[in-house]
C-alpha cells in the first residue's frame, strides 16, 4: 500500500496556508475543520449500533470488550477503557484497552512498536482474550500491522470483531465482523490524525462503551444508578440519584436509600413501587439490573 494514498495522509488545501494567517484566523480553519467530524460520525451511527448491540450481547454471554491500537489510535482506546470502572462502577475487566509498546506508549512513542502483526497477536493473547470476547481495533489509517494482527488472531479465535478506522474502504475495515469508518477528511496539518481522525475515533469510543452500558441497565434515564457509595460525597450523589427518579424529597430518597441496603437500583425500584427490598431485588434480577423493566414487568 502507498500510505500517501491514504485519505489520512491528504494535504488539506483549506489550510494550505495556515502558517502564513493570523492565530485568529488560524484558529477559524482549525475550529471550521473540527465542525466536519460530528457530521462524519452521523454518517456512521448505523454501523455504530450495530456494534454496541453486538457489545451488549457479548457481554451478557460472558464477554469482555477490548480495544487495541497505537499511538493516538491505542492512547484513545486505553481511555475509554480506564474510564468506565469510575464512570459506571463496572469491573476494569470488562472493558480493557492495549497499545502497541505497552503502558510506556502512553506517555513516550515506542518506535516500530506497531509495525509488528506477530506482536499484536501475541499481546492479545497475554490480555487474557478468549472467544468469547469482542476486539475493537483502531486505526485512523486502517492499515496499522499491529492492530491487523490483533484482529486476525481474534478471528481465528472465533470472537467477534469491530474495527474504526477514517480511512474508506481499508485492510481493517475488511478484517472486522463489523467495520466503523469516520470519514472527516484530511487534517489541517497534513497527517497529524491526532486532529480529526482522534476526535473522531474518542466520539465513537464514547458512544459504544456508554452506549452498551445504557443498554445493559447502568442508566436509568440519564443518571448513573450502579454508584457505589464508599464516601461521603458519593453518598450524596446516591441519594440525590434517588431523589430525581422517584420524584422525592431528600429525607424520603434517604429512607429509601438506607431501606435498601444502600443500593441505588433498589433504592429507585422500592420508590417507584412501593414495595419491599426483597420485592424490588426479585425484580431487578429478573430484569438483569434494568430499572425500566423491573418497574414495567412483573417478576
Amino acid at each position: 500500500m502507498k500510505l500517501g494514498s491514504l485519505l489520512t495522509e491528504q494535504a488539506n488545501p483549506a489550510s494550505a496556508s495556515i502558517d502564513a494567517v493570523s492565530t485568529l484566523e488560524m484558529l477559524r480553519i482549525i475550529n471550521d475543520e473540527d465542525k466536519k467530524v460530528a457530521l462524519a460520525v452521523e454518517a456512521a451511527l448505523p454501523k455504530i449500533a450495530v456494534a454496541v448491540d453486538a457489545i451488549v450481547a457479548g457481554i451478557e454471554a460472558g464477554g469482555r470488550l477490548f480495544y487495541t491500537g497505537a499511538g493516538t489510535s491505542g492512547r484513545l482506546g486505553v481511555l475509554d477503557a480506564s474510564e468506565c470502572p469510575p464512570t459506571y462502577n463496572v469491573s476494569p475487566e470488562l472493558v480493557q484497552g492495549f497499545i502497541a509498546g505497552g503502558d510506556r506508549a502512553l506517555r513516550k512513542a515506542v518506535e516500530g512498536a506497531e509495525d509488528s502483526r506477530e506482536l499484536g497477536a501475541e499481546e492479545l493473547l497475554a490480555m487474557g482474550f478468549c472467544c468469547a470476547d469482542i476486539l475493537c481495533g483502531i486505526a485512523a489509517s486502517g492499515r496499522t500491522p499491529y492492530v491487523l494482527g490483533a484482529m486476525a488472531k481474534a478471528k481465528a479465535l472465533g470472537a467477534l470483531t469491530i474495527a474504526i478506522s477514517c480511512s474508506p474502504g481499508s485492510e481493517l475495515s475488511e478484517a472486522a465482523d463489523i467495520a466503523i469508518e469516520v470519514l472527516p477528511g484530511p487534517e489541517v496539518v497534513t497527517g497529524s490524525t491526532r486532529m480529526k481522525a482522534g476526535t473522531a475515533t474518542k466520539l465513537v469510543l464514547n458512544m459504544l462503551s456508554t452506549g452498551a452500558l445504557i443498554r445493559l441497565g447502568y442508566v436509568y434515564g440519564n443518571l448513573m444508578v450502579n454508584v457505589q457509595p464508599t464516601n461521603e460525597k458519593l453518598v450524596d450523589r446516591a441519594i440525590r440519584i434517588v431523589m430525581q427518579a422517584v420524584g422525592v424529597e431528600r429525607d424520603r430518597a434517604s429512607e429509601l436509600f438506607e431501606a435498601s441496603g444502600r443500593l441505588v437500583r433498589t433504592a429507585i425500584v422500592m420508590g417507584k413501587l412501593g414495595t419491599s427490598k426483597a420485592d424490588a431485588e426479585l425484580r431487578l434480577a429478573a430484569a438483569k439490573g434494568r430499572i425500566q423493566i423491573a418497574i414495567t414487568q412483573a417478576p
